[in-house]
């Protein structure tokens, strides 16, 4: 191992620090994500405990849309560490998670059981593990609540760990330093209690109230090309989709088990797509907002949109969403729907004195007031796909085929002569345009 510390590597370091952790610890259990750094972390772990004679825990939290080869990968851990492991936790519990395809919709449920018909893969039937679902949860998890968030249900699992095996805890988290600066924030922070003043570790606090658990970082002070040191030197399992990552071009400074609808959306869902499209394809339409750029990233950027209005929205809010949405795949087709719904809007504010603010969300009760604009029109436009809003009165005009010449230029890929569009013109435009590229060698 590259990294030195006087008279010891990166590697005799985190074997020094589980020793400590076995000995001054009665129970100890492992967060794995299924990732290289938790993957490695436990395995390095397992061999300790049998040099050691220590029994150990694992926690594992499913969150539904995740890469097949991350619970082949879970799976495999599972059948190599039996003999040291007393007891695996399979958590596949409704808890909320970021949803950075729409601010309308922030965030997300996994496991949900009102979007059971769209789950990214059916819930998990083991018994090979303790598997805790919202159906079959500990009785004392008073605590739980359906959408509670990830990072508070991991505070409160640490808690009712300590209590059950009656005596102190610690949980082995993977994450490395070098990886992000809230990771180092995490290590490094002075206002945190430690563990005999060890700096890789940290008192666990709910509310700050203090429990008698301590994270602990075997790994903090690794590198990437550590961790890929030691699964060669050691023979390490790992997760096949860091092979896929390499082999797609993406360096192991920066490969990561991206969620799909992080705050890095779009390179989430673009790997997905490149790595498992099987996978890619149930992601897609999982969460709102993210089935809408289904058609931006798949299929013809023309095509009718197939989407619901989520429960509990307003046409108003959903028009919205829409167009957001809209924003994160194809920009330019945000901005050209925009313009026309302001243009729209301002001459019925103009010659009828109704103003956005004064719509309907869903028609009007007045007679003689049926082509009067309402939020549901609009939304319905967008969700159309119609590229000239002929739903909103507009006709094709010699502007917006121009526009639509410059999209097919930067969108080729995905904009076909077989698009779904119901109009008429708008298909008879899209042809003649792929014809024309066709006589230029586009």
């Amino acid at each position: 191992m590259p990294k030195i510390y006087r008279d010891k590597n990166v590697y005799e370091a985190a074997m020094e620090r589980y020793d400590i952790i076995y000995k001054n610890f009665d129970h100890i259990y492992f967060s794995v994500s299924g990732g290289k750094d938790s993957s490695i972390m436990l395995q390095l772990a397992v061999g300790a405990a049998r040099r050691t004679g220590k029994k150990i825990s694992v926690l594992y939290i499913d969150l539904e849309a995740q890469y097949q080869a991350t619970i082949d990968h879970v799976d495999e851990l599972i059948r190599c560490t039996a003999d040291v492991v007393d007891a695996w936790y399979w958590v596949a519990m409704p808890l909320s998670l970021r949803n950075a395809a729409s601010a309308i919709r922030p965030k997300w449920i996994c496991w949900d059981k009102k979007q059971k018909e769209k789950w990214v893969r059916p819930l998990p039937d083991r018994e090979d593990v303790i598997m805790i679902t919202e159906d079959s949860y500990p009785k004392e998890w008073t605590w739980f609540r359906r959408g509670m968030e990830f990072e508070e249900f991991i505070l409160f699992f640490a808690q009712w760990f300590c209590t059950a095996r009656k005596g102190t805890a610690a949980a082995g988290i993977g994450i490395r330093s070098d990886e992000s600066l809230n990771r180092f924030r995490t290590i490094i922070s002075s206002s945190k209690e430690r563990f005999q003043d060890y700096p890789w570790t940290t008192r666990v606090k709910i509310h700050d109230k203090p429990i008698d658990c301590y994270n602990f970082y075997p790994l903090y002070d690794w590198s990437a090309a550590d961790d890929w040191t030691a699964v060669a030197r050691f023979d390490l399992k790992f997760n096949y989709i860091y092979e896929l990552m390499y082999k797609n071009g993406v360096p192991i400074s920066e490969q990561r088990l991206c969620q799909p609808y992080g705050d890095d959306q779009r390179k989430g869902l673009d790997q997905f797509r490149s790595l498992e499209p099987e996978t890619w394809e149930k992601v897609l339409y999982r969460v709102e907002g993210v089935n809408f750029g289904n058609i931006y990233c798949r299929t013809s950027l023309l095509g009718n949109i197939k989407s619901e209005k989520p429960d509990g929205m307003t046409w108003e809010q959903y028009a919205v969403f829409l167009l957001e949405s809209l924003g994160l795949y194809a920009p330019e087709v945000r901005d050209h729907y925009y313009r026309k719904i302001k243009k729209f809007l301002a001459w019925w504010e103009k010659e009828a004195g109704i103003t956005a603010a004064a719509m309907p969300d869903d028609k009007w009760n007045i007679q003689g007031f049926r082509q009067a604009p309402y939020w549901k029109r609009v939304a319905r436009a967008i969700e159309k796909n119609d590229f000239w809003m002929s739903g909103l009165s507009f006709s094709e005009t010699k502007g917006d085929v121009k526009r639509l010449f410059e999209l097919k230029k930067k969108y080729a890929g995905i904009i076909r002569r077989d698009i779904q569009s119901t109009n008429k013109q708008l298909r008879e435009a899209a042809g003649r345009i792929e014809d024309e590229f066709a006589k230029e060698g586009v």
